[in-house]
């Protein structure tokens, strides 16, 4: 996952301890587009769909992730997940990520080298 690409094990090891196991029945609202958001979301089981503006654009499931931009800029959702199934997920609050941060400072290094990857991905992907 892009945001965590460039952390090594003993930091992962230290992130997965702050996040929380848990489980969501079919059609919960786990983020609505528009409101604030709080936490990242990492799907270990299930499946959830990604609408925009009330239309599907999109289907995640296990291994895959979403509201990672949340833990950095606070900025509202982009878009409204809802559980399609029976969902675990290790969640990731705003307290904890930042707590994180504060314990291992060099992450905060980390984390910007994969930002420029990302935003250089994207800008290759306009322009290309």
């Amino acid at each position: 996952m892009w945001l965590f690409a460039e952390c090594s094990k003993a930091e992962l090891t230290q992130i997965g301890r702050v996040a929380d196991e848990v489980t969501v029945p079919p059609a919960s609202i786990l983020c609505e587009e528009g409101k604030p958001g709080f936490e990242f979301f990492f799907i270990l089981d299930g499946r959830a769909a990604v609408r925009r503006r009330g239309r599907k654009v999109a289907t995640l499931s296990a291994g895959q992730y979403f509201g990672e931009l949340s833990l950095l800029d606070r900025r509202p959702r982009s878009a409204t997940v809802v559980s399609e199934t029976t969902m675990v997920l290790l969640v990731l609050g705003q307290r904890e990520f930042n707590s994180v941060m504060a314990d291992m400072p060099k992450l905060a290094h980390k984390l910007l080298i994969a930002m420029a990857g990302r935003l250089r991905a994207a800008d290759a992907k306009l322009y290309n």
